[in-house]
C-alpha cells in the first residue's frame, strides 16, 4: 500500500470553505459590483469592515506624516524597524493598546500591558487560545448564532470541537441557563470534555451586546462547570445605542476565583477598520496562558512598522476620543438607514445597538418551503437573481432558517440604496404587494441619501 503523499490536514474537508458564507465570497469574487464597469454585479453585503471612517485616519496620517514615513523625531527609524523583533512585541505599542481598549470601556477597566500577547488578528488570537487551553477533541461552546469562520479559526488546525448553545428569537437570542445546560449534556453525550465557553460582544452576527445578567448566568455556568470562558470583544467600539458595553473584565469584578479562567480577545479590525493591518491581541490573568500564547505569537507576529504607526495614532489621546464619538456616530446613522430602509419593504431586522450588521429576518420570504431547504433557494435568489452577498443564519448555524446577516459599514450609501431597492425588487416577485403591507401601509423604497450618513 503506497504512503499518503499529503498530511490529512491537508486533505480534510473541516476548513469550512464549503459553507454558504464563503461560496457567497466565492460568486462576489467571480462578478464584483461596480457602479461605471459592472453596475448589475453582485454587492458585497457578506463582509464586516467598517470603512466608513477612512477620511479621518486618513487626516491624522495627513498631519503626522512622521510616523508613516518611520521617523522620530525627525530622523528615521527605518533600520531599527527593519529588523528583527522581539516577539513581546514593542512597550510603546502594547502601551497605547491597552490605554485604547480602557478607553472604549468608559476606563471602568484598565489592561496591564504585561498581560497583553500581540496577535496577528483575532483570528490568530482565538486560535492561539484553543491551543493553550484544549486538546484535540475536547470542546467548546458558542451560542448561535456565530460567526461562520469559527468553524475554521477555531478548529481546523487545533482538533477542537464546537457544540452550539442553541438560542432562540423569543428572548432576542439572549443566553439562558437551559441552552447553556442542554448544550453541556449534549457534548457529554458526545463523549467530549468541555474546556470553555467563547461569546462574542458585542455579538457577530446580532449586533447586540451581553447584558449583566447574561453575564451573571455564564460566570456561574463556568464557575460550577470549572472551565474556561473566552470573550471575543473585537466589537466593543461600534456600541452606538444603549445599552452600553459591558466588558468581561468589568463583569468578574468581585469574581477572584474566576479571573484566571477568563480571557479576552480584541483587534483593531473593527473599531478602526484595519483588518490589513493584522492587528490583535490576547488579554489574560493567567501567566501559563500569557507565557505560552507569547511564544506562540513568534508564528504570527504584527510586523514592527505596523507596531510603530499605530503605537502613534493610538497615542493620540484627543484623536481617538474623537475617533471612536464619531465613527460610533456614522455606524448608528448608517444602522438605522438600513432598518429603515428593509422596513419600508416589511422586513424587520432584530433590535441591535452595536457591530456592522444588521440581523435581518426573512423568514416569512422563505421559498417553497420554511425549512433551511427554503432558506437555501431565498440565498440563492438573493445571490443570483438580486445580486446581494449576504450569510444566510445556516452559515452562522442558527436554528431557526430565514434569518439573515447584513453588513452595512462597507459599501458606499450609494450602493447601499441599490442593495435595499434590489431587495424590494425581489419581495415584490416573491410575494407581490403582500409583504409590503405587512410594514402597515408605508410601502414603496425609501430613499437612503448621503445626508444621512456624513459620507
Amino acid at each position: 500500500m503506497k504512503g499518503r503523499i499529503l498530511s490529512r490536514k491537508a486533505t480534510c474537508s473541516s476548513h469550512g470553505q464549503d459553507s454558504s458564507y464563503f461560496l457567497g465570497w466565492e460568486e462576489y469574487e467571480k462578478n464584483p459590483y461596480d457602479p461605471i464597469t459592472n453596475p448589475s454585479g453582485i454587492i458585497q453585503m457578506g463582509l464586516a469592515e467598517n470603512q466608513l471612517s477612512f477620511d479621518l485616519i486618513e487626516a491624522w496620517l495627513a498631519n503626522n506624516p512622521g510616523p508613516a514615513g518611520f521617523k522620530r523625531d525627525g530622523e528615521s527609524v527605518f533600520r531599527e524597524l527593519a529588523l528583527f523583533q522581539d516577539y513581546r512585541g514593542y512597550p510603546a505599542f502594547k502601551n497605547a493598546l491597552g490605554e485604547f481598549m480602557s478607553e472604549i470601556r468608559g476606563n471602568k477597566v484598565k489592561f496591564d500591558p504585561n498581560k497583553l500577547v500581540l496577535t496577528a488578528g483575532a483570528t490568530s488570537a482565538n486560535e492561539t487560545l484553543m491551543f493553550c487551553l484544549a486538546e484535540p477533541g475536547d470542546a467548546f461552546l458558542i451560542p448561535t448564532p456565530y460567526y461562520p469562520g469559527f468553524d475554521r479559526d477555531l478548529k481546523w488546525r487545533t482538533g477542537v470541537e464546537i457544540v452550539p448553545i442553541n438560542c432562540s428569537s423569543s428572548n432576542g437570542f439572549r443566553i439562558t441557563e437551559q441552552a447553556l445546560n442542554d448544550a453541556y449534556v449534549r457534548a457529554r453525550k458526545c463523549d467530549l470534555t468541555v474546556k470553555g465557553v467563547l461569546i462574542t460582544n458585542p455579538s457577530n452576527p446580532l449586533g447586540t451586546t451581553t447584558t449583566q445578567p447574561e453575564f451573571d448566568v455564564l460566570l456561574d455556568f463556568v464557575a460550577e462547570k470549572d472551565i474556561h470562558i473566552i470573550s471575543d470583544e473585537i466589537y466593543s467600539g461600534t456600541v452606538f445605542d444603549p445599552p452600553g458595553f459591558i466588558s468581561i473584565e468589568e463583569a468578574i469584578s468581585g469574581r477572584p476565583d474566576l479571573s484566571k479562567r477568563v480571557h479576552t480577545v480584541y483587534s483593531l479590525s473593527k473599531d478602526l477598520g484595519l483588518p490589513g493591518f493584522r492587528a490583535g491581541a490576547i488579554y489574560s490573568n493567567n501567566d501559563t496562558v500569557v507565557s505560552t500564547a507569547t511564544k506562540m505569537s513568534s508564528f504570527g507576529l504584527v510586523s514592527a512598522q505596523t507596531q510603530y504607526l499605530l503605537s502613534a495614532i493610538l497615542g493620540d489621546k484627543s484623536f481617538t476620543r474623537a475617533y471612536i464619538a464619531e465613527n460610533q456616530k456614522r455606524l448608528k446613522e448608517r444602522h438605522d438607514g438600513l432598518v429603515l430602509g428593509l422596513k419600508k419593504w416589511g422586513i424587520e431586522c432584530l433590535k441591535s445597538n452595536a457591530g456592522l450588521f444588521c440581523w435581518v429576518d426573512m423568514r416569512h420570504m422563505l421559498v417553497g418551503s420554511e425549512g433551511f431547504e427554503g432558506e437555501r433557494k431565498l440565498w440563492e435568489k438573493l445571490l443570483y437573481e438580486s445580486g446581494l452577498n449576504v450569510s444566510p443564519c445556516s452559515s452562522c448555524h442558527c436554528v431557526e432558517p430565514g434569518w439573515f446577516r447584513v453588513c452595512f459599514a462597507n459599501v458606499s450609501v450609494k450602493t447601499l440604496d441599490l442593495a435595499v431597492r434590489r431587495i424590494g425588487s425581489l419581495v415584490e416577485s416573491i410575494g407581490g404587494g403582500r409583504n409590503r403591507r405587512r410594514a402597515m401601509g408605508m410601502g414603496g423604497s425609501v430613499k437612503l441619501t448621503p445626508g444621512m450618513w456624513n459620507k
